[in-house]
């Protein structure tokens, strides 16, 4: 078995690695970069309208053969979550390559693909992945293992062939809601020596061994919305489930509704657990249209979707009615287009994201708003990867023969928490010892 990581060694994002046995091939991920090489955040923009040889001559496109560049097709491509930094570059691979992932991987792309110009599965390539469920896939055993993530469906990888195994940990964390997970693929490698550990390193080196985790996030959410007095928005992504469950119930333990929009709730509509209410009137959890979102869909002729939820729907004039009642997700594209320039007095926007954004001219002019408005904006947020902290457990559990760092500026910093470590480059291949 060879690993080759055509992008990640040295990087945080655009994940895409080749897994071979003899003949067969695999590609783990195909993501777009997040930081360019002076290490600014990747512009998109660079991507309109470029084919896909522009891209591969530019260097944006990592030079997969037989995906991107010349060369014969590999069996598949197994896509680990939904982020963009993993998935961006699935439109310029070759239509007949089938892709591999769970079905809520699939949903969460078909939302974000609709509603925030992402990037969709094609129905006709797509292939179901069931986590703890083996499937062949050429030469290679393949397990997908669900983790915790920032977005809803994420998996691991368990790859076996040759009598080697490797286990892929995608992007995970331990201090999500959903801690039995990684439980359950501890136990699962029991009794699996694996040779090597790719897994992700987000935090080494930038000086964060530990944070909150998403139970005292909600509860600060909370402590932060008790005391204001009128309207409180929330800008989070809504494919990042955990999260908005724990807005969910914040929104309940002060009295207040949680106001969905309508890409929020088609994503609840997509996932339809049990355990979160159903975007409705009746389950306390109204939907506001943002003006924009309604004219795009109509234009690509998906006008269902705003007519799904047509009976829960809230107004704007009927929020500034009573401020007060609610908590409202939020994106700075309702300003202008839903808002008219109206902030009620006193609001608070309760911000839970990279706070990277906040530099960003939307975001700025945003703030400028809230301030001048009287309200106040509060960065809150906690990680979706894994604490350095928690690296080293995560280490020792699957007590792998080798780890090759991914996902990380700092590759290095592995050495200082395990002694079998392999730092790759961009294209280097690796036998499996």
């Amino acid at each position: 078995m060879e690993l080759t990581i055509y992008r990640g060694t040295h990087e945080i994002g655009g994940n895409c690695v080749e897994i071979c046995s003899g003949s067969s091939r695999i590609v783990l991920d195909i993501g777009i970069p997040l930081f360019d090489a002076d290490g600014e955040p990747f512009n998109s923009k660079l991507l309109e309208g470029k084919t896909t040889k522009e891209l591969l001559a530019a260097k944006i496109l990592p030079a997969v053969p037989g995906v991107f560049a010349p060369g014969s097709s590999p069996d598949a491509i197994l896509l680990s979550h939904a982020h963009l930094d993993h998935t961006g570059f699935l439109g310029h691979t070759r239509r007949k390559i089938p892709v591999y992932s769970t079905k809520g991987t699939s949903k969460i792309m078909h939302a974000g693909g609709l509603m925030a110009g992402g990037v969709e599965l094609p129905k006709e390539r797509f292939r179901e992945l069931k986590p703890e469920k083996q499937v062949r896939i050429g030469a290679f055993r393949v397990t997908a293992f669900s983790v915790d993530h920032s977005v809803f469906g994420s998996v691991a990888f368990l790859i076996e062939a040759d009598g080697k195994a490797l286990l892929y940990s995608g992007d995970l964390r331990l201090h999500g809601r959903k801690t039995g997970m990684v439980k359950v693929l501890w136990q699962a490698l029991r009794e699996t020596t694996v040779d090597v550990l790719l897994i992700e390193g987000t935090h080494l080196g930038e000086g964060k061994s530990e944070g909150m985790d998403e139970y005292d996030l909600e509860d600060e959410i909370v402590r932060q919305i008790r005391p204001v007095k009128g309207l409180v928005l929330a800008s989070f992504s809504p494919q990042h489930v955990d999260r908005l469950v724990a807005f969910i119930r914040a929104a309940k333990k002060t009295k207040r509704l949680f106001v969905a929009d309508l890409y929020c709730a088609y994503v609840l509509h997509l996932i339809n657990l049990e355990t979160i209410p159903y975007p409705s009137r009746e389950e306390g959890i109204p939907v506001f249209h943002p003006k924009w979102l309604v004219a795009s869909l109509k234009r690509r002729r998906v006008g269902k979707v705003p007519k799904m939820f047509r009976d829960s729907e809230i107004t704007w004039d009927e929020i500034l009615k009573t401020p007060d009642r609610y908590l409202m997700l939020f994106r700075p594209s309702m300003l202008e287009s839903d808002f008219k320039g109206r902030l009620p007095d006193g609001l608070r926007c309760i911000y839970s994201r990279w706070e990277g954004y906040l530099d960003q001219p939307d975001w700025v002019t945003t703030q400028a708003k809230i301030q001048a408005a009287g309200g106040d904006l509060i960065p809150l947020h906690t990680s979706g990867h894994i604490f350095a902290r928690d690296l080293s457990r995560f280490i020792r559990e699957v007590n792998p023969r080798l780890v090759v760092p991914i996902h990380t500026r700092e590759p290095q910093a592995f050495q200082g928490i395990f002694e079998h470590v392999r730092v790759l480059s961009d294209g280097e291949t690796l036998q499996v010892p």
